[in-house]
């Protein structure tokens, strides 16, 4: 079946791409074969005035290059090959010798985007479903179909850098401001407002785009200039990726040298840098990255093949940080009712404040209409008692890490609502069969664990029990994805997964503060190694007196091996908790950093000297070590969830793919003789996972078995 469909009227040629058997178009060897087909016969074709590229599909324009293409690419010589046979073809539209259009509805992103450039004029609908961007960067490559010269050509160098080198994807309103896209349409007119332009542009009309005027010279229309706008960038870019992620650098490259020596010159290095990059170590795991969050998508964690029921209406119990935070993002991402209860109405009111601030922050950055922001505003109530409760489909508890209060709250709860309402747990360490033990029926309660903040945060933990039903599984899961989510369901454990490999690492980390160890070289090592955050300063935004409660928690799970720093309990004992009191191991003024609070060590009894030895290791293979003792446990299904779940959670290096990717690149031999020497110089907390031995014995891996 041909991918393509042509038809000829009044001298515009309409081309529809509509893939067969995939739900979106993108550019395959078919496709490209085809087009280069069809491009030359319009060429010649003297009847043809003008051409209009269209889709076939619901939502999709073009969403980008095939990559699974490009992740079979046996070697960079495949690679390039590739991408010179992609800039030949995309290098035909604007030499056609007639006008193309590209009518453009739904996602244009990567290669479609660069074909779209390559056009005339670009019409796109006003539908919130067309988004256009070039996102390469993120999967550690660069737009090497002409897009690192196009752009900064069609919208100025600055304007394009910044979507460019951080991956963006914008809506079709923000591209047609910044002038990506010429025109915006509704969606029913866009075929003959596109066909229109075609013959306008054939009658010898062009459009006037913006110069950028004298400052847009001063920075961009001279070798000076731009020599600045690079420089800046590349501080920019260094200060963002610390040098772990080369395609942003890449690109920079590429957009330079076509500025320099010409569109030609720059596509050249365009196919080298790509070539370089699609056979790289940090492009496989970013790519593997994209095909796991991908397969999660559908996956219901056990519960596949049992249909989800619906959720309309919300009920919230605590109204503190985390419970606003999940009514506020639930309210703008799925449309439900969100009712919150608390013990006091000032709580209430200060709950649904910051639910509303969420929606705020959206109708600032234009995400929302006005219309809708009252729309959904409208849906935030509370109160103090259980009024609207017994009409929740979901109810999500937010209160104390306390067993006996959520007892109490949770005994309370079930004679208010319907049987078949689900109820959750937002606890980020108690086991939920511990929880569910005052339940009549345990069945429908399972664990749905955010991270802070909700409406930034992209992971949800889903904790199923043995006792868990399934369409209450299929059920959270959805739920889940509606709030913009990506899921992962993990086994009823202590401290699930994400917490439970974190503990050992913040644990590890207020042994170095004790040991004498600078507070900010800890930070600075493991931002080095690529985690966003160091792990003191991470303590410092969770809470000490949280990070506290869940040590104690896998304390008593686990054993010594989790016992929690005694300075730990000294510094919530002496009130420092960390940000949210101005004062934990840094200090914070009007909620930014100052510098590290000196005092710490005298409560801690911290000793003095040169930084300990092992830092580095210590931190990370107590993560690591940890992840293979969960994984062995069953806490995760798969190494796949485990490593999302991490580099969604906490941060871990997309770059290194997760700390089970991670194992398996340093090799379970050297990871088992560097937990050894950790042990027996620091203790039997590193004592190797049986997990790894086994692995070093026989020369097997988490995701590859040899």
């Amino acid at each position: 079946m041909t991918p393509f469909t042509v038809t000829i009227a009044d001298g515009i040629a309409r081309v529809v791409l509509d893939l067969p058997g995939e739900s979106v178009n993108k550019i395959t060897r078919g496709v490209r074969d085809e087009l280069d087909a069809i491009l030359t016969s319009l060429g010649a074709d003297a009847t043809v005035r003008g051409v209009v590229l269209l889709s076939g599909k619901e939502d999709t324009f073009i969403a980008g290059a095939d990559i699974d293409e490009f992740v079979a690419l046996p070697s960079r010589e495949a690679a390039h090959t590739l991408v010179r046979t992609g800039q030949a073809l995309i290098n035909r539209i604007p030499s056609l010798g007639k006008p193309v259009v590209a009518a453009i509805h739904g996602a244009c992103l990567g290669g479609g985007l660069e074909a779209a450039l390559a056009c005339t004029y670009r019409v796109a609908t006003e539908h919130e479903k067309t988004k256009l961007g070039l996102p390469e960067v993120q999967l550690g490559i660069i737009p090497a179909a002409g897009g690192c010269q196009r752009l900064p050509r069609l919208i100025g160098l600055q304007a394009a850098l910044d979507i460019i080198l951080a991956g963006k994807v914008l809506p079709a309103r923000v591209a047609y401001r910044r002038g990506i896209v010429d025109d915006l349409v509704h969606p029913a007119i866009l075929e003959r407002v596109a066909v229109d332009v075609a013959r306008r542009l054939a009658d010898g009309w062009r459009p006037t785009r913006p110069t950028g005027g004298l400052k847009g010279w001063l920075l961009e229309g001279n070798p000076a200039g731009r020599a600045l706008v690079f420089s800046l960038a590349r501080k920019q870019v260094l200060a963002k990726t610390g040098g772990h992620y080369p395609a942003p650098l890449a690109a920079l490259d590429a957009v330079a040298e076509g500025l320099r020596h010409g569109i030609p010159a720059g596509l050249e290095r365009e196919a080298r840098h790509f070539a370089d990059l699609a056979v790289g170590d940090v492009s496989r795991a970013l790519v593997g990255i994209f095909f796991a969050t991908t397969a999660l998508k559908k996956d219901f964690g056990g519960a596949e093949g049992v249909e989800p029921r619906s959720v309309q209406r919300l009920g919230i119990l605590g109204a503190g940080f985390m419970g606003s935070g999940i009514g506020g993002t639930a309210a703008t991402q799925t449309g439900v009712d969100v009712r919150f209860r608390d013990t006091g109405l000032a709580a209430v009111g200060k709950g649904i404040a910051g639910a509303r601030h969420i929606l705020d922050a959206r109708l600032k950055r234009r995400r929302l209409t006005k219309f809708e922001h009252r729309r959904l505003t409208a849906l935030l109530s509370g109160g103090t008692n259980w009024a609207g409760f017994g009409r929740t489909d979901l109810v999500i508890e937010a209160v104390f890490e306390d067993l006996e209060v959520k007892h109490q709250v949770f005994r309370e709860l079930e004679g208010h609502v319907r049987d078949e309402c689900i109820l959750a747990s937002n606890t980020s360490t108690i086991p939920i069969t511990r929880i569910a033990s005052v339940l009549r029926r345990p069945e429908r309660i399972l664990g749905m664990h955010f991270f802070s903040p909700v409406e930034k945060m992209p992971l949800l933990e889903v904790i199923t029990t043995a006792q868990t039903a399934s369409w209450v599984t299929a059920t959270a899961v959805d739920f889940g994805r509606r709030m913009g989510k990506t899921v992962v369901v993990v086994r009823d454990e202590p401290g699930f997964w994400v917490n439970r490999i974190l503990a050992p690492y913040l644990n590890e980390a207020g042994r170095l503060v004790a040991e004498g160890a600078d507070v900010r070289e800890i930070d600075r090592r493991m931002k080095q190694y690529g985690f966003p955050v160091g792990p003191i300063t991470l303590l410092d935004e969770v809470g000490l007196d949280v990070g506290l409660k869940a040590s104690r928690v896998l304390h008593e799970a686990f054993g010594e091996r989790m016992a929690p720093v005694a300075g730990l309990q000294a510094l919530v004992e002496a009130g420092r908790l960390g940000r949210k009191t101005g004062r934990g191991f840094y200090r914070y003024d009007g909620g930014r950093r100052r510098g590290i609070d000196e005092s710490v060590r005298d409560i801690v009894g911290a000793g003095s000297g040169p930084t300990p030895a092992d830092v580095e290791d210590r931190l990370v293979y107590a993560m690591l070590n940890e992840a293979a003792l969960a994984m062995e446990a069953g806490v995760v299904r798969t190494p796949r969830d485990g490593d999302i779940a991490a580099i969604f959670g906490i941060g871990f290096p997309p770059f290194r793919g997760g700390p089970l990717r991670e194992l398996d690149r340093v090799g379970a031999v050297r990871a088992v003789e560097v937990l050894r020497r950790l042990e027996t110089k620091y203790g039997p907390r590193f004592a190797p996972a049986p997990a790894l031995v086994q692995q070093a014995e026989q020369g097997i891996h988490f995701y590859l078995k040899t």
